[in-house]
């Protein structure tokens, strides 16, 4: 008798959509980021689950399944904290009750997406720190093989820049000097671009110390928004120079940075340095700015030999040792506020220290699921048809990481919905009495993951390099010692399983799944107006507005989610009664911003992902100030975004406008065309059809572009990304365009004609969309006029949007919409394009295609 086979089931978009809005109560940004980017699908693109309760049944069982193997309720109960001795085992339906409605446990995108899903072989971090890089070609080479093959495994990656040498220094090679080490920042930016990660592409931070004499090229470099749009970039601070700041004294440049007899020096003036790292953070809102001396002695893991830390994670709140990892998990603090919005509202700590215990322990347990998930990277690597010497970097990766976790067991619990717990409890966001009632949510959250990983380190064992000397030198363990001396004398004693527990991660997308308000964050907007076109068949719909189409739309508010609840509990309908007024993210003083986040950096053993919204007009002095007080103030790190920053590419010093140009038409002059060109080789799907586009680049910006249907096209090898275009005369002295490439041999292949080969109609808008390419349109604007061309056609309709898709990709990351006003939220200036999509820089809302 045979086994029968047994398929999943696969369910319709249509019917995961309604059902998605039916979990969410009709939230459609939530039910799509859910269906987009966390449900899982089979390797067509089908629906494997129909909502998030699927998903937290498939997380659910995994954890499950790691709890069973410890078994902690054989063993001795002895040093276990009071909640450890009386819980009881958490079996598969009490976590999935903590997932359940992302009410109380939210786990990150990589462990939602990936956890349990066969379909995928990733890694289940969200954060890698990968070596700094080794001051050699080889090593600069090495470092780039690192970073593709963890994009591809859905990883974030920060690398430190520090050791490189600094331009001009000699080199043993036949350039004779190097040209630095910003130099190489291009290469890691383009790798970062390049390598997607199922529909999305990686994230990269970039760190410099400060005392590297590089740092000034270092700071400015993305001035110019061309450069580097793959990677953030953050300077590691230090003490000394942040003295030497508020001292007006000088300070030593130099390389190797921590050597004592550098081989390069250069004496600055401290203050002017900082006023030039300042300028840049006003205009583009980077370089970021982390506090390097806070993020080393504040810590319960950079003190350890080989655990030192040197960069970051791309959002900066996870500082670790190059080759380690971090996984992260949120709490939604809303969920523990009783009778939210009404006198009688109070905090539940004691559900509160519970869930924060038990959610410990699933960190802990991602641990072993991320070792495991490794371990299934390893067999895909071994059985690929790679000779060994090319995948030994990608397996040596995989093992320095699988080390370390297995060494350090690092977690990364966090929170969502600070600013909707603390107007739950009706209190202001940037109030004394907000601050207090913060200081004992984050007392207890501490007491919570503390208690759990000392009484894993009884049962479980501790992490295998726990000593008691070394973690007096913490200044973190200082501060238990001084506030929680139970604790402190139980750690002494026993240990902890995890060498550093805690942070707080952004959460955008878990927030809108959660419908809270974003981590530690206030609430951005409170109401929006949002549009809905009317059909013709809707009766008794109130038209508001009217397009240049003829278009109706009717318009209807839309409030922040728990602004809403406030409405339906209170009964009042005038927002400015709300306790959100008057402390949204615009609104909030600063300086109690500061305050609420060093409080809360306190009892955080990393670090803090945090963006401090102010108005477009504040002063360069203002943005120096917030960062000085921040420092003083203990943060290790924190981001200040100007309304209007990184919307243009810093070019002179004079922001007047020129007065004989307004009003006034300007002829161009487009750049002669070389013979030969570089191009793009495009491809896309429109429902059924399929098209290629090939583009003619020069300097890297679209100059011209053939497209057509994919069945009309030259026979294209499916990996063929790019070649280039040839301008030929044929005999009779007509222009001809054919297309030339390298195959895999590198031999180069010719196809004559381009144009005969695609239909005459498509051809000849083409010819129209080049000539508006090569007089310098700004590429939105080309995409915002391809978008409104009006076809008569369904294929032509099919093949405009297939232009506007691929002329998108050619849009620089943070470059502002046409229209910059975000459906979702209504932010007049919120769009912008970021790979190759219109993205929302206030709420988050996404649209590509």
């Amino acid at each position: 008798m045979t086994e029968e086979l047994v398929f999943p089931k696969i369910f319709t978009y249509k019917d995961v959509l309604a059902k998605c809005l039916d979990y969410f109560n009709g939230d459609e940004l939530a039910a799509t980021t859910w269906m987009n980017k966390y449900a899982m699908k089979n390797k067509d693109g089908e629906f494997l689950e129909s909502s998030p309760e699927d998903m937290h049944t498939r997380m659910a069982a995994e954890f499950a399944r790691i709890e069973k193997k410890y078994d902690d309720g054989k063993k001795d109960k002895e040093g276990l904290s009071e909640y450890g001795k009386e819980r009881k085992s958490l079996d598969e339906k009490a976590i999935f009750e903590l997932f359940q409605d992302f009410k109380y446990t939210i786990p990150q995108g990589s462990v939602m997406s990936s956890l349990g899903n066969k379909n995928v072989i990733a890694s289940l971090s969200n954060c890698v720190v990968v070596p700094p890089v080794y001051d050699s070609y080889g090593g600069i080479f090495h470092t780039d093989e690192q970073l593709a093959q963890l994009f591809k495994r859905r990883c974030g990656v920060g690398v430190d820049l520090s050791n490189l040498r600094p331009n001009g220094a000699t080199v043993s090679n036949s350039a004779g000097s190097t040209t630095g080490a910003v130099s190489f920042m291009h290469r890691f930016s383009n790798t970062t671009r390049e390598v997607a990660q199922n529909g999305r592409r990686g994230a990269l931070m970039l760190t410099m110390d400060i005392a590297h004499p590089d740092v000034e090229d270092f700071v400015t470099i993305k001035q110019d928004l061309k450069k580097v749009t793959g990677a953030n970039i953050s300077l590691r601070l230090s003490d000394e120079f942040m003295m030497a700041v508020v001292n007006d004294d000088d300070y030593t440049l130099r390389w190797p940075i921590d050597s004592k007899e550098p081989v390069y020096k250069k004496t600055i003036k401290a203050k002017e340095l900082w006023d030039t790292i300042i300028k840049c953070a006003h205009n583009t809102a980077e370089p970021g700015l982390i506090f390097w001396d806070r993020q080393h002695y504040y810590s319960t893991s950079s003190i350890y030999p080989g655990f030192e830390n040197s960069s970051t994670n791309p959002c900066s709140e996870i500082a670790m040792q190059g080759g380690d990892s971090c996984r992260l998990i949120a709490v939604n603090l809303y969920s523990f506020v009783k009778n939210p919005f009404t006198d009688k509202a109070s905090f539940d700590y004691k559900k509160f220290y519970k869930v924060v215990y038990e959610t410990q322990r699933l960190m802990d347990d991602l641990v072993d699921l991320e070792l495991e998930a490794v371990d299934k990277i390893f067999n895909k690597i071994m059985h690929d048809k790679e000779p060994m010497e090319i995948k030994q970097v990608e397996i040596d990766t995989w093992k320095l990481l699988y080390k370390a976790g297995k060494t350090g067991r690092r977690t990364g619990l966090g929170f969502t919905a600070l600013a909707d717990a603390v107007a739950a409890l009706g209190l202001k966001f940037d109030t004394d009495e907000a601050i207090a009632v913060v200081d004992d949510i984050m007392k207890v959250k501490f007491r919570g993951e503390f208690d759990s990983s000392i009484d894993m380190a009884i049962t479980r064992g501790k992490f295998k390099v726990f000593n008691p000397e070394i973690e007096k030198y913490s200044e973190f363990v200082q501060m238990i010692e001084k506030e929680f001396p139970d604790i402190y004398k139980r750690m002494m004693k026993y240990g902890r399983r995890n060498i550093s527990i805690s942070t707080v991660a952004p959460t955008g997308s878990l927030s809108m799944l959660a419908q809270t308000s974003s981590g530690i964050e206030p609430v951005f907007l409170l109401s929006y107006k949002r549009r809905r076109k009317v059909n013709a068949e809707d009766e008794g719909a109130k038209v508001a507005y009217v397009d240049d189409m003829g278009d109706e739309f009717e318009e209807f508010d839309v409030y922040h989610n728990k602004l809403k609840k406030w409405m339906e509990i209170s009964g009042e309908t005038d927002i400015e009664k709300s306790p959100y007024k008057g402390a949204t993210a615009p609104e909030i003083d600063w300086k109690k911003r500061v305050e609420m986040q060093a409080l809360v950096q306190k009892y955080t053993t990393h670090s803090i992902s945090s963006t401090i919204n102010l108005a477009k007009d504040v002063s360069v002095d203002l943005v120096g100030d917030i960062y000085i007080d921040s420092w003083k103030k203990g943060l290790k790190g924190i981001t200040v975004y100007r309304d209007g920053s990184r919307s243009g590419i810093l070019v002179s010093n004079d922001d007047k406008k020129d007065t004989k140009r307004e009003g006034c038409y300007a002829e161009t002059i487009f750049p002669k065309r070389p013979k030969t060109i570089d191009a793009k080789v495009v491809r896309f799907q429109n429902d059924y059809d399929k098209w290629v586009a090939v583009v003619g680049l020069i300097n890297n910006r679209p100059y011209e572009i053939f497209t057509g249907k994919l069945e009309d096209a030259f026979l294209l090898p499916a990996w063929l990304e790019e070649g280039w275009v040839i301008k030929n005369k044929d005999d009779e002295g007509n222009t001809r365009y054919d297309f030339q490439f390298a195959d895999k041999q590198g031999y180069k292949v010719t196809l004559e004609g381009l144009s005969r080969t695609f239909d005459k109609e498509y051809w000849n808008y083409a010819k129209l969309i080049s000539g508006v390419l090569r007089h310098g349109m700004p590429i939105p604007y080309v995409v915002d006029l391809v978008n409104n061309l009006n076809m008569y056609d369904t294929n032509i309709n099919t093949w405009k949007n297939g232009i506007a898709r691929t002329l998108k990709q050619f849009v620089v990351d943070g470059t502002e919409a046409v229209d910059k006003k975000c459906p979702e939220c209504g932010d007049p200036e919120g769009l912008i394009y970021e790979e190759g999509c219109l993205k929302c820089k206030s709420c988050g809302h996404s649209k590509c295609g």
